[in-house]
């Protein structure tokens, strides 16, 4: 025992100052990089590597539930409905008001050098070309044949290219929605390809239309050139509205909100026309009509949309916010018109809480991605994008909005699990936007993440071993010391344990089992 004691002691004498500075150094340094990692990984995914490497991998073999077990199977199909209630919570819509390619995220990118797109988006979109436009009898038109291979190249040149091989066959409805939305470099060319393409497109579904009841494979291109004629119209009617001539986007954008609700073409729904129509009407400032659509669409049977409820709120805003004074409210109480008021609001924050900083430009905005994420901050960034200009033209709607929209989140504080007019916010929406949105934009998070234990625990051992190591480098005599009477702490309780063993056992057996 003494033997023992002697040789710790003599290994504590034996070491010197520099090992101390080595050691705390370099503890400081493996803390401190397992930390930027930690960070960056945060930062990126949203969760703590280590924390995820721990439930994933770790705790199934510390003790994982036995599969047999009726508790396991519950929980494993707990965690199926959720999953499933997960991916529907999280679909990725297509934007109703979303840009040329050509015309306007082509000509960003050639000004800022920036990617606009992500590739999960731009591929969203590539399936949905190929839902729209293509069908399993292409390969009998020649030119349909080579528009079905030129939805599924990734190569925008690639993709132009075939579509000027269709058009040397035929006048090819597609091939002219693919350079009027990829090649077109002005609204205007895009424009008078849309045209050519309504053309083409409008012979099509006359042909069709007739011969759509003689089998199923004439039904398909009848639904295909219904799609196209549909997709045509709406891009033309775009265009009217960013040329200037938003009486005619207005007329086109109402035909199709009849063709829409007609239920033998439920895809067209997808299309949601009437967020387009919301939105020119809204420019138009003819508010009754924009009151009389919201009454059609914002019914508990139609999944909603920050469109439909930040424009409800707007329209009830419209009524009271010219005399709205948060002082003049705050000593009387609110009218029953500004109760209203503060009541669309927070509905719309509920449904959507990453619109107001938008809104009141609190944050930068970005061009709206090409699909977005009910909820989510592609879905805010679209709306805010085009609707910022309405909010703005409305005398005090923002200010009613700074005013009040904070207090939706004491009425939901738990917004995770339990919600106040809508399901309870989704935990999806983060990934689900980061995928969406470019790099370069700090996507906005609901409800805010506290910081993982282990980020904060490598944090303060990096602080500590750093401080360490900085104080042994400028007082190595003193801290030695510390040092030797913490080691000598340290091993004080196996010192007495060993004591307590010596005493018990027999000294003949403690000499054998010390030379063991």
């Amino acid at each position: 025992m003494f033997g023992t004691e002697s040789s710790l002691s003599m290994f504590l004498n034996t070491l010197t100052p520099k090992f101390y500075v080595a050691l705390t150094g370099t503890s400081s340094l493996i803390s401190g990089l397992i930390l930027i990692f930690e960070w960056w990984y945060f930062r990126k995914y949203g969760t703590s590597f280590i924390e995820q490497v721990s439930v994933s991998h770790l705790r199934p073999l510390l003790g994982g539930v036995d599969s047999n077990s009726p508790s396991s199977s519950n929980a494993s199909n707990g965690e199926a409905d959720s999953s499933r209630q997960s991916v529907s919570e999280c679909k990725v819509w297509r934007n109703p008001l979303n840009l040329f390619r050509g015309a306007e995220y082509n000509r960003y990118t050639w000004v800022t050098g920036r990617e606009p797109l992500t590739y999960y988006d731009m591929n969203l979109s590539a399936q949905d070309h190929q839902t729209f436009f293509t069908c399993d009898s292409d390969h009998l038109r020649p030119a349909d044949a080579i528009m079905q291979k030129a939805w599924r190249e990734r190569n925008p040149q690639a993709r132009i290219s075939a579509a000027h091989e269709a058009l040397e066959l035929e006048d090819c409805a597609t091939a002219y929605i693919l350079l009027a939305e990829e090649e077109a470099t002005t609204i205007m060319e895009a424009e008078r390809l849309f045209k050519q393409a309504l053309k083409a497109g409008e012979g099509c579904y006359r042909r069709t239309q007739q011969l759509q009841h003689h089998g199923t494979q004439y039904e398909a291109q009848h639904r295909r050139d219904t799609n196209v004629l549909v997709y045509i119209k709406r891009r033309l009617a775009m265009c009217s509205r960013k040329l200037g001539r938003t009486r005619e986007a207005v007329k086109m954008m109402r035909d199709l909100c009849v063709f829409q609700l007609m239920k033998e073409f439920p895809l067209l729904s997808m299309f949601n026309i009437h967020e387009n129509l919301l939105e020119s009407l809204l420019e138009l400032q003819n508010y009754a009509d924009v009151q009389a659509v919201l009454a059609k669409y914002d019914d508990i049977s139609l999944p909603k949309s920050a469109t439909i409820c930040y424009t409800a709120a707007l329209l009830k805003a419209r009524a009271v916010s010219d005399k709205f004074s948060p002082e003049a409210a705050s000593r009387r109480g609110l009218s029953t018109a500004e109760m209203n008021a503060v009541e669309a609001i927070h509905r719309a924050v509920e449904f959507n809480p990453h619109v107001p900083k938008y809104l009141l430009e609190m944050k930068s905005l970005i061009l709206p991605p090409e699909h977005i994420l009910k909820r989510g901050d592609s879905e805010a960034i679209a709306y805010a994008f085009f609707h910022l200009q309405h909010w703005k033209r409305v005398e005090g709607a923002l200010n009613l909005l700074h005013c009040t929209w904070e207090g939706t989140f004491r009425m939901i504080p738990y917004p995770l699990e339990k919600g106040h007019l809508f399901y309870p916010y989704p935990i999806c929406t983060e990934t689900a936007d980061r995928e969406l949105l470019p790099m370069f934009h700090e996507v906005s998070v609901y409800p805010k993440k506290e910081l993982p234990f282990f980020i904060l625990f490598t944090a303060g051992l990096c602080s500590f071993t750093a401080m360490l190591a900085l104080l042994t480098h400028q007082f190595p005599e003193l801290m030695g010391v510390f040092a030797k009477a913490f080691l000598s702490t340290l091993f004080a309780p196996l010192n007495f344990i060993m004591e307590k063993v010596e005493s018990i056992l027999p000294s003949s057996l403690w000499h054998q089992l010390t030379r063991i």
